[in-house]
């Protein structure tokens, strides 16, 4: 069985469902890299890509 990744449109969090569990946007199969915040509140890169919780974002998502 295979798991397909996809990101949310709108927050980029990466999800196996077809919209976002925190946002209930559309989600997308083409996104490319990602990173996972562990610490948002002393993350820098959390800060510039406006992710205000922990968890796995694209990085960029079509």
């Amino acid at each position: 069985m295979t798991v397909v990744l996809r990101a949310c449109k709108m927050c980029s969090l990466v999800t196996e469902d077809s919209t976002c569990p925190r946002c209930n946007e559309e989600t997308s199969r083409e996104w490319q890299g990602y990173v996972v915040v562990l610490d948002h509140t002393r993350s820098e890169i959390a800060r510039k890509m406006g992710i205000t919780q922990n968890g796995k974002y694209a990085l960029r998502v079509r």
